[in-house]
């Protein structure tokens, strides 16, 4: 055979390496689990608010709003907190006017510690009613009920 086309020479791809296309995708993914975890544990830090215990609940959880709620809080002695400021009960119409404005439609986180008498939660949800505030959303802890199954 002339001119070199004989099978056992050196041809096209023959005796070179030829690139690998594929991508290694372990250390995305190990990027991402990193990523993952660290968002886990600084999430829950992220919350604002008094700590209470809340009630178990196992209704559908609301879309999260687009800016800062507005929280009412009452612990576990019946105290009242907006946001983190703790308010005498015959101020709290006066105070969430001063921060909120008349007419506000965005929706109050009520939060109430499990223990706190239901007649005094609804006495504030009722003030707050009153007051022109309807859109009053409870919160309860899906989480702790589902452990209790």
């Amino acid at each position: 055979m002339a001119g070199g086309f004989a099978s056992g020479t050196p041809g096209r791809g023959r005796g070179r390496r030829s690139m690998a296309a594929e991508i290694n995708v372990t250390p995305l993914v190990d990027v991402m689990l990193v990523l993952l975890i660290v968002f886990m544990i600084t999430a829950p830090l992220l919350t604002t608010g008094v700590e209470v215990s809340l009630p178990k609940a196992s209704a559908e959880n609301l879309r999260a709003p687009q800016t800062q709620p507005l929280s009412v809080s009452l612990n576990s002695n019946g105290d009242i907190f907006i946001q983190e400021t703790e308010i005498q009960p015959d101020e709290l119409v006066s105070t969430l006017y001063a921060i909120a404005g008349e007419g506000y439609e965005e929706r109050i986180f009520l939060r109430a510690d499990e223990g706190v008498n239901y007649g005094q939660v609804m006495g504030v949800m009722t003030r707050m009613q009153r007051a022109g505030f309807r859109n009053i959303a409870l919160v309860t802890d899906p989480q702790a009920e589902e452990s209790a199954r």
